[in-house]
């Protein structure tokens, strides 16, 4: 008797996920970045990934990127929970670069509660510090965050910048800074027990995830609060302040965002580079774009080649004022080339694309004044000898 051998039945593989690239062919976006983008399309419960035209490789996930998901991967995040950008409106009286960028107070020195209880910057603490975090509370950070003093350029949307108390001239802090090692506390404690896996406490991730958050937008409200005062005017609320490291639950999926800010009915401020305009947008982004828009330009070379390329063709003192006449404290030379305006993909280009897509509409541009990396030691020396005048001198003008 013959026996007809078993036939062996294949299930269909997983569909992946839809993945879409919001740039123009006009746009430089590295392959690799695409790459990523597909690669984590292929994780178990992915629905659909939206690059951004700012999209770049990151560290085992794109850059740039909004990723909805059903299941909750921390690492699609990465370690700077709660990273955004914030812009405060700052009155001052006179606006001379040279004289402002010597009076930035050192934002590498953290605040601590007991030594500098008197600090006028916390008036911008409304309860308590999330998490109870107080390392780096009050601290810039490396990399590419920074504290700018701008100004208001083009008007490009007058009655949404006018809604905004917005006109050409006004001065402006952005500042770009994220929760400072909270963040990365929390990613380190998921990946030493999951690695690249999916949270096994969503609920548990999530409730830590929203602590980073908050810390992140306060630091951004201390770093803007520290830098008035030590420009001799008051801190001010934020009319702009959009976390771009995050998740959210959003119609029953986690909708992942690294280096992608929110974009449904949000003013975000896509950060050019310390060389070039920035832009305030009104994102009006949908579906299809995971309701997110770029957070910035994008970088274009690694830090290491841009360290290479920069000390070829450029000077510390070359970078440290920049094409449109800005200044740089940075006392970090090799951040300096690691930052270097060269090292970014043209903002202008990013903003087309977002307006080519319909995910945005530009309202204003920014142009930097001064731009703060990491204290010049020579200043941030001068500053602190006179914490304790410039303090009271703050106190005495809250008394009139």
């Amino acid at each position: 008797m013959s026996v007809k051998p078993l036939r062996q039945e294949s299930l269909p593989a997983p569909t992946p996920a839809t993945v879409t690239v919001f740039a123009s062919p006009a746009s430089w976006v590295e392959s690799d970045a695409v790459d990523q983008c597909h690669q984590v399309a292929t994780l178990d419960g992915m629905v659909h990934v939206a690059g951004m035209p700012d999209l770049h490789p990151g560290k085992g996930a794109p850059i740039g990127a909004a990723m909805t998901s059903t299941v909750l991967y921390p690492h699609l995040i990465g370690s700077d929970i709660g990273c955004g950008i914030a812009v405060f409106p700052i009155a001052l009286k006179r606006v001379v670069p040279e004289r402002l960028a010597a009076r930035f107070p050192d934002l590498d020195r953290p605040l601590d509660p007991d030594r500098d209880a008197d600090d006028p910057a916390w008036s911008v603490l409304d309860g308590n510090v999330p998490a109870g975090h107080l390392d780096g509370l009050g601290t810039v950070g490396r990399g590419n965050h920074f504290v700018e003093l701008a100004r208001v350029g083009e008007i490009l949307d007058p009655g949404h910048a006018a809604r905004l108390q917005l006109a050409t001239g006004d001065t402006v802090l952005v500042v770009h800074s994220g929760s400072r090692g909270l963040g990365e506390r929390i990613l380190r404690e998921h990946t030493e027990l999951r690695g690249a896996g999916p949270a096994d406490d969503p609920a548990g991730y999530l409730a830590r995830h929203d602590d980073a958050v908050r810390w992140g937008s306060l630091n951004r409200r201390l770093l803007a609060a520290r830098t008035a005062i030590a420009l001799g005017t008051e801190p001010t609320a934020p009319i702009v302040d959009q976390c771009h490291n995050l998740v959210e639950i959003r119609n029953g999926h986690y909708l992942h965002r690294k280096g992608a800010a929110p974009g449904d009915s949000r003013d975000v401020l896509v950060a050019g580079t310390r060389g070039t305009p920035s832009y305030l947008v009104a994102a009006h982004a949908g579906a299809q774009a995971n309701h997110s828009v770029a957070h910035g330009a994008g970088r274009k070379m690694s830090r290491a080649d841009a360290l290479r390329r920069g000390r070829a063709k450029h000077t510390v003192d070359e970078l440290r004022r920049t094409p449109v006449g800005s200044l740089v404290v940075c006392g970090d030379r090799q951040l300096l080339f690691e930052e270097a305006p060269t090292a970014y993909k043209r903002i202008e280009q990013v903003i087309a694309d977002l307006v080519g897509h319909g995910l945005a509409t530009p309202v204003a541009t920014t142009v930097p004044l001064v731009t703060y990396k990491t204290p010049d030691v020579g200043a941030a020396a001068r500053n602190d000898r006179r914490p304790e005048r410039r303090q009271a001198e703050h106190r005495r003008r809250g008394q009139r």
